[in-house]
Formats: C-alpha cells, sequence, structure tokens
C-alpha cells in the first residue's frame, strides 16, 4: 500500500472532485484515478461508485476513512520526527477579514509566546478561500464563519453577532422597544460584507414595506464605524469590532432583539484527520478567554 495512494483518495474524498484533487497534488486527472484504483486493487474493494462522470463513496470507502486518515496521520508525524531541519516548524493560520483586523493581533503574539519552537505563517481571507486552502492542505487551521462539509471540524469559537449602535445621547438610548418605523426614520450607515447575511436587515423593512433611510454604503468597517462615531448615522455593526467602543461608552448598543437578531458566531476549523498540533489548540481556546478579560481590563 502506498501513501501517495492513500493522500489521493483522502484528498477526492475532501475536496469532492478528481478535479480539483488533482489541482491541489499538482498531479494529472488520470494519474489520480490511477492512484485510486491502484489502492482499490489493493484492498480488493470499490471506495467509490462510478456512473457515468459521477463518483460517490460507497459503504466501504466510507468505513476506510478513519483508517487511511490514521494511515496518513502516523506517517506524516514520523516523517516530522525524523526529518531534521534547520528552520521552525511552520503552522500556517487562516482567518476571515473581521477576525484578522480585531482578534488575531491579540492571539498571534501569545502563541508564539506558549511556543517559541514554531513559526507561525499567517493568512487572511474571505470565508470561501478558507474553506478552499483548509481543504487542499495550504492552512491548518482557520477562523471563519460557520460551515458545513464532511472534511471539516469546527468549534464554536468567537460571538460576532450584528449589533445596532449609536453614539452616546441618540434619542434611542432611552427608548423601549424600537419599531422598524422608528429605525426607518434614523439616517443609517449600512456596512456590506460577506461574513453576514446582510439581506435579513433588508427583509425587515420590507415586511413592514417600510424605505429604510440609507445614507451611507460602504464595504470598510473602520469607515462605517467612524461615520457612527461621528454622530452622523446609525447601523448595525459585528460585534467583534466594536467590543472597546461598547465598553468605554462611545458607542451604545440598542437592544433590537424584538425585531431582529443575527447571530453569526465565528468557528475555528481543521480537518477532520486531525489537528497536529493539540497544545497550541488548547492555547487558541484558552486565547479567547484572555482576549475577553483583556478587553474588560483595559477600561478599568
Amino acid at each position: 500500500m502506498n501513501i501517495d495512494h492513500l493522500e489521493a483518495f483522502m484528498y477526492v474524498v475532501h475536496l469532492e472532485s478528481i478535479h480539483k484533487a488533482a489541482e491541489a497534488l499538482f498531479l494529472s486527472q488520470p494519474t489520480v484515478t490511477a492512484r485510486i484504483k491502484t489502492l482499490e486493487q489493493d484492498l480488493g474493494i470499490d471506495l467509490f461508485l462510478r456512473k457515468g462522470r459521477s463518483l460517490t463513496l460507497s459503504g466501504e470507502g466510507k468505513a476506510f476513512i478513519p483508517y487511511a486518515e490514521q494511515i496518513i496521520h502516523t506517517y506524516q508525524q514520523g516523517k516530522k520526527l525524523l526529518k531534521k531541519e534547520d528552520h521552525p516548524e511552520e503552522l500556517v493560520i487562516g482567518a476571515n477579514l473581521i477576525t484578522s483586523q480585531y482578534f488575531m493581533p491579540f492571539a498571534l503574539p501569545l502563541l508564539k509566546k506558549a511556543h517559541p519552537e514554531l513559526r507561525f505563517k499567517f493568512i487572511s481571507a474571505p470565508n470561501e478561500v478558507l474553506l478552499d486552502k483548509l481543504l487542499q492542505k495550504q492552512v491548518d487551521i482557520a477562523f471563519m464563519k460557520d460551515v458545513s462539509h464532511r472534511g471539516i471540524q469546527k468549534q464554536e469559537f468567537l460571538d460576532n453577532s450584528l449589533k445596532l449602535v449609536v453614539h452616546p445621547g441618540h434619542p434611542f438610548q432611552f427608548q423601549e422597544k424600537i419599531s422598524v418605523q422608528q429605525l426607518a426614520n434614523e439616517p443609517m450607515v449600512f456596512f456590506e460584507c460577506g461574513a453576514f447575511d446582510w439581506n435579513r436587515v433588508y427583509h425587515l423593512f420590507e415586511e413592514a414595506n417600510i424605505e429604510p433611510k440609507i445614507e451611507f454604503l460602504v464595504d470598510h468597517l473602520e469607515v462605517a464605524k467612524s461615520i457612527i462615531l461621528s454622530k452622523n448615522g446609525i447601523g448595525f455593526l459585528p460585534s467583534l469590532s466594536i467590543k472597546e467602543e461598547l465598553q468605554r461608552g462611545d458607542l451604545i448598543e440598542i437592544d433590537v432583539s424584538h425585531i431582529l437578531e443575527i447571530n453569526q458566531p465565528i468557528f475555528v476549523a481543521h480537518l477532520h484527520n486531525g489537528f497536529t498540533y493539540s497544545l497550541v489548540w488548547e492555547d487558541i481556546l484558552e486565547s479567547v478567554k484572555e482576549f475577553e478579560n483583556h478587553r474588560y481590563l483595559a477600561i478599568n
């Protein structure tokens, strides 16, 4: 049994395509197909069911996945142990744009301090790109929005739900149960980003048959925040980006849960065949607690 054949099998499983697996492995499609067929011959089973050009895992193929993962993992660990390198081992971390800007500058130095033997490479990219890089093993671990893929294991990580915020002294600060009509009457700034389902905000006004007073439509979060801070509008912003302003009292959160709630946590994700840096994983989870505590202490 050849390790290259097992890796070809797992790439096809994760990427759900021989074409994508071939691109990720820098091989031709016939080569990937030949490797899988040779593996099937060695095992004496059909790992995939073939119908025309379509390819689906067989029952035996699904059952074989954890064993293939374990063999590859053991091989990679043994290779790392035996290989002597002049440069430190590298851990590649990816994060979506908002997490990159507001959490990673805090977390990366902590991780380096805890693991000086590692070199940390960081990539900031949209969620769709991060998923693709995870599946192609170009990223070891990624911070991103919720994703459903059988090749990915994930854990809820940070709260980044949308919050309606206004400047201090705004009339909404002293009101209860803001109506959709009242919300529509206020000059509003919309920060549009692919990380959030903004259609739900638009749908709120559509259902009430009301046209909102959108004065500013921007694609940069700090620009949107600055407009609200300068008292030129109100808006919905991701909570990760406004923690400091809320705690200092520079911005005021308005409870609109009776008319709209958009909860979109950040998840930490890696491939199902395991994240080899278990100690780093624990430190990543611990960094969230320190991040929240740091924010709290910063205003006391």
